[in-house]
């Protein structure tokens, strides 16, 4: 019966061989697909849009408890890019099955991010989150192509030159006659490493109103704004997830999302 045996282990072999194949080509589209890049995070902010060309959503905040995510306080309208969403630069694998955000697109960025620095018009804001007290000189490099791109900068420290043609002033109600819009918020980190012409400075903010969309961000009203910035941990590992409704179905057990209540009508 060697020879049995011999057929067998041969059998096992090529099965097992097989399997590893398998495993690696579909271990590709796999971790395309999980939630490796965010599986530390113990709070996530969620914004779901009607579907890509929609200029508003409802944000939701989870804290992660016992490996469940769980719904803190009451969900929340909010505004985002005028011309709706597009896929960003963040923490989860390129997606193919919809617009790329790019600059100028008037588009917010869609996937997962983490959650940067908050900043705002005080010296201080009741947060945990390492905060950044606006300067009259602090602007952010929209210009593609710029060392500084997608960052935000002080002149005092890179010069005036090194943010000509910016159009994002930081203190906007001192350049832009008291405008309001950032006066807290916190940055998304969409194209951390500054590729050029994927899109810059997304962040969340203050809202003008209810019906008036941003250039690419999120944006809600003051009172909420404070609430998430207290309520948001740095050694909890927060993230921000926005997606279209139809997106955040498919992708949400794989991503191991929150589950969402009936969506709400606007």
């Amino acid at each position: 019966m060697a020879w049995f045996e011999k057929a067998l282990q041969g059998r096992a072999t090529w099965a097992a061989w097989l399997a590893f194949l398998l495993l690696m080509v579909g271990g590709r589209a796999v971790a395309a697909e999980d939630d490796a890049g965010w599986r530390d995070a113990g709070q996530m902010v969620v914004v779901v849009t009607p579907d890509w060309h929609a200029d508003h959503g409802v944000l939701r905040a989870f804290e992660r408890l016992r490996g469940a995510w769980h719904p803190v306080g009451e969900a929340q309208d909010v505004v985002i890019g005028r011309a709706g969403a597009a896929w960003g630069l963040g923490l989860n694998p390129p997606q193919a099955d919809g617009p790329q955000k790019r600059e100028g697109d008037g588009r917010s960025a869609a996937g997962v991010y983490r959650i940067g620095e908050a900043f705002g018009y005080a010296a201080r804001a009741d947060t945990r989150l390492p905060y950044r007290a606006l300067q009259v000189s602090d602007y952010c490099m929209d210009v593609s192509g710029s060392p500084y791109y997608n960052r935000i900068v002080d002149t005092r420290e890179v010069g005036e030159q090194a943010v000509a043609g910016s159009s994002e002033p930081m203190r906007r109600d001192l350049h832009l006659g008291g405008d309001r819009l950032y006066t807290v918020g916190f940055v998304i980190e969409h194209n951390a490493q500054g590729q050029a012409g994927a899109g810059s400075c997304i962040f969340a903010h203050v809202w003008r109103s209810p019906t008036d969309a941003t250039a690419g961000c999120t944006a809600m009203p003051e009172a909420a704004m404070r609430h998430l910035l207290a309520w948001l941990r740095p050694e909890r590992r927060p993230v921000f997830v926005l997606l279209p409704r139809e997106q955040y179905a498919r992708l949400r057990r794989a991503w191991r999302l929150p589950g969402l209540e009936a969506p709400r009508s606007r």
